[in-house]
């Protein structure tokens, strides 16, 4: 029987995508650094603001010594766009309300920090409805590597193979994939809904 679903939030439940985009290109501004929007879409997206700082050094050969001060620059402005355009969607409000009432364990796990995915979760009205919030500050690994998913199973006190993931990007697809979870794919935030769920899931409606 599942017992869990775990959704990733940036493209899941919070359309948060091009806020990271954005706020990334405005921290690098200073340093004449740009990521091209397709760019970003075919290699960035998905990974978290250290990983993409890692990729820069290896491609633009950013000075190591920058990372840190570029993090804590992306992060005050992905907070702030946040504050700006982060609302509850309802369909999300019911879907949890909803696993929740027949039973289901619900975590995220996110590779973004974990002051950006609490005050997203908030905004959207969701923190209080998740068992677990699993960050990129919990794992050593973060996606495409399935530590995360592995250990928010081992939280939520359930097998991989009991477990659907609710995914929208590659990296974190390949992420629960190589953790033995069950994946539900999604293009954007709007696709996350009970009749989507319940494609997979049909015990929701009964």
């Amino acid at each position: 029987m599942n017992k869990a679903i775990i959704f990733d939030m940036d493209g899941v439940l919070i359309d948060a995508r091009d806020w990271h985009y954005e706020a990334l290109n405005q921290a690098l501004e200073v340093f004449g650094l740009e990521i091209p929007y397709e760019v970003h879409l075919s290699e960035f997206n998905g990974l978290s603001t250290r990983q993409k700082l890692v990729k820069l050094t290896e491609s633009h050969c950013l000075p190591i010594e920058l990372h840190a001060v570029i993090s804590r620059t992306k992060q005050n402005r992905t907070l702030r766009i946040a504050a700006q355009k982060c609302f509850p969607m309802t369909q999300h409000l019911i879907l949890l309300e909803l696993l929740k009432a027949k039973g289901f364990k619900v975590a995220v796990y996110t590779n973004s920090v974990r002051e950006t995915a609490e005050a997203m979760l908030e905004y959207a009205g969701l923190l209080e409805k998740i068992d677990v919030l699993l960050t990129n500050q919990d794992v050593t690994n973060p996606k495409p590597d399935p530590e995360g998913y592995l250990i928010a199973c081992q939280r939520l006190n359930v097998q991989p193979e009991e477990t659907f993931v609710v995914e929208d990007g590659e990296f974190g697809i390949l992420a629960a994939e190589l953790a033995g979870c069950k994946v539900i794919r999604v293009d954007k935030p709007s696709d996350v809904s009970i009749s989507k769920l319940a494609e997979f899931l049909p015990e929701i409606l009964l």
